[in-house]
């Protein structure tokens, strides 16, 4: 019988605690957290404060109790201070408890941006539900809202805003929303969405917040940007991502990788024989660079948690987690925007270390036969290898239900490393209602194939 003790209560954590019990149900497990709460969505919270999730409770997976009733102790409230790998011992709240085996599932923190009045009053981040819950609440109050930060979830959160009625005024660093795209791209994207809520959303790029000013009870006012600009609203939400949350395990003498993020194995083990890590606080395998690359997502964060507990609970069979594509997705309203795997951009910064020629093409047609209804129009760009031929990533805008099905045929293509030719050959399903005769991941083959032969 094994002691596991598994430190963090979100999607990582709680998926190596369920599966370490369901693994070996001998084995005793302790799950200790930080929060007042377990196994949670955070991708939902953009969806509760805009109201299509009517109960913040919803986006709770399991509660304390179901844990408790698995045979799996959970501790609330619980900070981790200190790991000891020498002595199979961690202390915290000011005790020590000892393992046999560590699951570390730390999560990440919010990065805050470092200027004066940071902290004040009705200046939120989105990181828990309580999080969701404060600043739902305050924009059932409000006509106005500073959103500093242009990427998924500032995207998110705009929609929200402005589907309760709010006057949006978003500042982002660079110039452009969406930067994570291709240039040219994330254009697209951005001109979609400032057009179509061109009456509710005052863009503010290129530029970087200095100072938050306040009134005399510390509440937020305003916002002084590099520029010069004063930007008043009724609150203020930092969507300015994350970092990986490692400091304990730094000290620990644990080694963090070259992204900030814990260093793991393919097997989620840190150079500490009998410690695990896993989510958001690690750094993972990119399959197509084959380099590490750190992205925080409730997806990755369940399959490594899983790898985890398997490879903590047995001491002969073994799992492995692969690696990842960096494949994302959000909404905007009727649109879908999603990526997989390399841009273009990403791939002429690796061409020299791993030996690339990249090209690409980029085809806009309809989604579905002309002469059905509701056509629409997707936009796909695809990237390649010109030497080998091989695809290394897609990029995809278009209307609501066309685009994740076709970002999800070139992820698994990625994952196989498929060629331009094996993409030609796809067997893809074909009716009216669903696509044109050629579809438009085909067509953009095609189009790939001419280029691979000049």
């Amino acid at each position: 019988m094994k002691k596991i003790v598994v430190i963090g209560g979100g999607a990582a954590g709680a998926k190596a605690a369920s599966k370490a019990k369901r693994l070996e149900p001998n084995n005793h497990i302790e799950l200790y957290t930080n929060e007042d709460k377990i196994a949670y969505s955070l991708c939902g919270l953009p969806y509760y404060i805009e109201g299509s999730v009517d109960d913040i409770n919803k986006l709770i997976i399991r509660t304390p109790q179901n844990f408790i009733d698995n045979g799996i102790p959970v501790f609330l409230n619980h900070e981790l201070q200190e790991i000891y790998p020498d002595k199979n011992c961690v202390l915290i709240n000011g005790n020590h408890i000892f393992y046999d085996e560590l699951i570390l599932a730390t999560g990440a923190k919010v990065n805050i941006p470092k200027v004066e009045n940071a902290k004040a009053n009705n200046i939120f981040t989105l990181r828990s539900l309580e999080d969701g819950v404060n600043i739902k609440n305050k924009m059932l109050q409000s006509k106005s809202v500073l959103l500093v930060g242009g990427g998924y979830i500032g995207i998110e959160l705009t929609e929200a805003f402005i589907k309760n009625g709010l006057t949006v005024k978003l500042v982002e660093s660079k110039d452009r929303l969406a930067s994570d795209f291709d240039d040219d791209f994330s254009k697209i994207i951005q001109d979609i969405i400032v057009s179509k809520c061109a009456e509710n959303i005052e863009p503010y790029f290129s530029r970087k917040i200095i100072k938050f000013s306040v009134d005399d009870n510390n509440n937020f006012k305003s916002a002084i940007t590099d520029k010069g600009d004063e930007i008043f609203a009724d609150f203020c939400v930092l969507a300015t991502g994350a970092s990986p949350n490692v400091d304990v395990a730094k000290k620990a003498g644990i080694h963090i990788g070259t992204t900030g993020a814990i260093y793991v194995d393919s097997k989620m083990r840190t150079n500490y024989s009998n410690i695990f890590a896993c989510g958001d606080c690690t750094e993972s395998y990119c399959i197509i660079t084959r380099i590490p690359a750190y992205i925080g997502l409730g997806t990755i964060a369940n399959k490594e948690g899983r790898v985890a507990a398997i490879n903590a609970t047995s001491d002969e069979y073994f799992e492995k987690f692969d690696g990842i594509l960096k494949s994302t997705i959000t909404r905007f309203f009727d649109y879908t925007i999603s990526k997989t795997g390399l841009t273009y951009k990403d791939a002429i910064g690796y061409q020299d270390r791993i030996n690339l020629a990249p090209i690409y093409t980029t085809v806009t047609k309809k989604d579905k036969a002309g002469y059905m209804p509701n056509v629409n129009d997707v936009t796909i760009r695809i990237v390649a290898d010109k030497r080998s031929g091989e695809i290394l990533g897609a990029q995809g805008i278009g209307s609501k239900d066309n685009i994740s099905q076709r970002i999800n045929t070139i992820a698994s293509a990625l994952k196989n490393r498929a060629t331009v030719d094996d993409l030609l050959h796809l067997d893809l399903p074909y009716a009216p209602p669903f696509s044109g005769s050629i579809d438009p991941i085909l067509t953009a083959a095609y189009k790939l194939k001419e280029k691979l032969n000049k």
